[in-house]
């Protein structure tokens, strides 16, 4: 797949060709993307049979129905899918893949559980292809290893995906700021793309990603781990999901050194994935302190888990103050990277430290990882444009510039992340306002939102650490279903499409 910058556009052909000739190269895409979708349910599937847990029958019709419809869409787009793909289309593409994969992924859920409805289902999928790790679903200790290995799958899958959408097709679209890789990263990461085309770009980052997972693994099971939940969390962790085979995420294991491990590996995965690979291309630990956004989200962990660790054990929370560092670090890592894990119910402490941990999951994570929210890049910017704004105040006729790691940022792009920002805090107050209209109290409804839109899982209230969403009803469940997908698709991705504008030839 190659996107062209909307500056090599070819607009003239555009408006001579029909809806089905400017879709043809999207359905095809599609239709490969679905085919591989097919080919990972393949996985949970042998598993089961290895395993012998009953559950093969789940696979066999969502590998059947998905494989053909792939195949439909390859042999309806055959010989018209030649044109490349156009900026536009980029958005079309993008909103179809995010969309269109749950329902195929549902499949598992539903032959496995006749009495769970399309909604729960959709959202459990939502939520895991999007590396958001809220569950409509409880009882996992008695589930199939292979359902919670499907589960913890789409995680790892959408990260993949998540990675290259945030590091090299969002920036060619331009949208919300996310281009900004080009302005703020210093020294090799000045271009949003490694490699001239994104499929090389894919390969790098993907390198990484799967050596992260592997290494998280075998952590895993060295720290106490069994083989199965090792590998299903490793998953998790790395694609910054938070799924969990427990009902008691990792309270489950109550082990100081697997949380240890937890918290390495979700720090190393919410680092921009192409600071990896540049520091491995260049075999130099150096440039991680080079990242600003690296930097910053070492200052958050640390004043966060002393903030936090400090209020817990002031208020007589835990006994020791080191039991206090011990649940707070965990958590302030697990809530701001999003990745969602809890080892106890952090929605029973006293009201300051939750709060400070959604506030954390607004922002903690870096652009180009797996991790949601703004994304420390934005609010980096935000801060040092307010600054300026500042010195302008008492000193008007000063030239400010913004700068990051000592590079000028853009006028353009900080005009593009305050756009984002805005569209942040109104899709926030709209999505909020439908779940209190429908019945939500105000702390449910705040919470279940800010946890969708950063895709970061539990909320609060209703939809706390020791829940689930299940208790949502459905219109409830849909509005979280939809801020998840706006969240992860960076807002603009999706909402462009409901502009007469952008479909006008």
């Amino acid at each position: 797949m190659k996107l062209l910058p909307a500056s090599d556009a070819d607009e003239p052909v555009t408006r001579q060709l029909t809806l089905y000739d400017r879709m043809a190269p999207v359905l095809h895409v599609l239709g490969v993307v679905l085919t591989l979708f097919g080919c990972c349910m393949i996985v949970p599937f042998v598993a089961s049979i290895l395993l012998r847990d009953g559950a093969e029958a789940a696979y066999v019709r969502a590998i059947i129905v998905t494989f053909a419809a792939g195949c439909t869409l390859l042999l309806a787009t055959r010989g018209r899918q030649r044109r490349e793909i156009q900026p536009r289309d980029g958005f079309v593409l993008v909103a179809l893949v995010w969309t269109v994969l749950p329902a195929f992924a549902t499949n598992p859920l539903l032959v496995q559980f006749p009495a769970l409805s399309f909604t729960d289902a959709y959202f459990e999928c939502v939520s895991g292809l999007t590396a958001s790790g809220g569950t409509a679903l409880s009882g996992l200790d008695a589930f199939p290893v292979s359902i919670n290995l499907w589960r913890t799958l789409m995680i790892w899958l959408g990260g993949m995906g998540i990675i290259v959408l945030t590091v090299a097709i969002l920036p060619l679209l331009g949208v919300g700021g996310s281009q900004q890789f080009r302005a703020e990263m210093a020294g090799p990461m000045k271009d949003s793309r490694l490699t001239p085309r994104i499929e090389e770009t894919a390969k790098g980052l993907w390198l990484i990603y799967f050596a992260l997972t592997a290494a998280c693994a075998v952590a895993y099971r060295l720290a106490g781990m069994g083989n199965a939940d090792a590998v299903m969390h490793a998953f998790t962790t790395v694609g910054l999901g938070g799924f969990s085979s427990h009902d008691a995420s990792f309270g489950y294991f109550d082990s100081p050194l697997i949380e240890a491990v937890a918290v390495v590996f979700m720090l190393l995965s919410a680092i921009n994935f192409t600071v990896h690979f540049v520091a491995f291309r260049n075999r130099a630990l150096g440039v991680y302190a080079g990242d600003p956004e690296a930097r910053a989200m070492a200052v958050w962990a640390i004043l966060g888990t002393a903030l936090i660790g400090g209020h817990l054990w002031a208020h007589g929370t835990y006994d020791s103050l080191a039991t206090a560092m011990r649940h707070a670090a965990f958590h302030v890592v697990s809530v701001g990277t999003t990745t969602g894990y809890s080892s106890t119910d952090y929605a029973q402490w006293p009201v300051f430290a939750p709060a400070f941990l959604l506030f954390l999951s607004c922002f903690f994570a870096s652009a180009g990882s797996t991790g949601g929210g703004i994304k420390m890049i934005r609010a980096i910017v935000l801060f040092r444009q307010a600054l300026g704004e500042l010195t302008r105040i008492v000193h008007p006729t000063a030239v400010v510039q913004v700068k990051v790691s000592g590079r000028v940022i853009e006028p353009s792009l900080i005009f593009a992340v305050l756009a984002y920002m805005l569209m942040y805090g109104a899709t926030i107050i709209v999505m909020m306002m439908l779940l209190m209209a429908s019945g939500l109290d105000i702390v449910t409804a705040v919470s279940a939102v800010i946890a969708s839109i950063n895709n970061m899982g539990p909320g609060l209230g209703l939809v706390g650490p020791a829940s689930t969403f299940g208790p949502l009803t459905d219109f409830q469940t849909w509005v979280c279903t939809l801020t998840m997908l706006l969240g992860r698709l960076e807002l603009f991705a999706l909402i462009v499409l409901l502009t007469p504008a952008f479909w006008r030839k």
